[in-house]
């Protein structure tokens, strides 16, 4: 059995999730795990001297319980696939003994336990005003508080960023204004190639 790891990265309303998404639905034995689905409780993320929220933040995300999860699939990603109610593909169909991970967020290059397990790694980036437009249009709960976007969201995403280039290498970077079609057509291509690359070792 061949297995690929796949982190999709990005800043806040960049598009990763669509990739993600869409990028799952064209392989088969693919499933995601999305760094969102871990933020702990509202009530024991910290506020910073602003009154913000530091929801941009691992210590805002229940990181061991993530690990603990793309660990659960390395040791059996079909088992791991049917607890998530996909069927994995039988043999002997080609491509039925590859497992793909796709492991979606905005802070998953931050997280150094991860960085080791990645075969292909990718960030979305959009311009800073089609960014605070997204994200003003789109309903958080708790929502944004006035003057969050400038005030923590965006000088966050700019120490992230800084703090991934330092840690990490071979990122490979995608410009979210694209067509999404060519996005994913791009990204869906070069992940084939690394599937292949998994095949062909022995």
């Amino acid at each position: 059995m061949k297995t690929v790891i796949v982190g999709i990265g990005g800043m806040t309303n960049g598009g990763k999730s669509t990739l993600a998404t869409r990028l799952q639905q064209q392989i088969p034995n693919s499933c995601i795990v999305s760094q969102d689905t871990y933020f702990k409780d509202d009530s024991v993320v910290p506020v910073d001297s602003n009154g913000f929220k530091q929801y941009d933040d691992l210590d805002a995300l229940h990181m061991d319980q993530m690990m603990d999860d793309i660990n659960l699939w390395r040791r059996s990603p079909e088992c791991f696939l049917k607890k998530r109610g996909l069927e994995p593909m039988q043999a002997p169909q080609p491509g039925s003994d590859m497992f793909v991970l796709i492991v979606e967020g905005f802070l998953i290059f931050n997280y150094r336990q991860l960085n080791c397990l990645y075969d292909k790694k990718y960030f979305i980036e959009i311009p800073y005003d089609i960014c605070k437009t997204r994200r003003s249009s789109r309903v958080y709960s708790p929502p944004d508080p006035p003057g969050y976007f400038d005030g923590y969201v965006w000088p966050m995403y700019l120490k992230n960023r800084k703090e991934m280039e330092a840690i990490v290498s071979d990122i490979v970077f995608l410009n979210g204004l694209q067509e999404k079609d060519q996005l994913l057509d791009s990204v869906h291509k070069d992940v084939l190639k690394t599937m292949q690359k998994q095949k062909e070792r022995e």
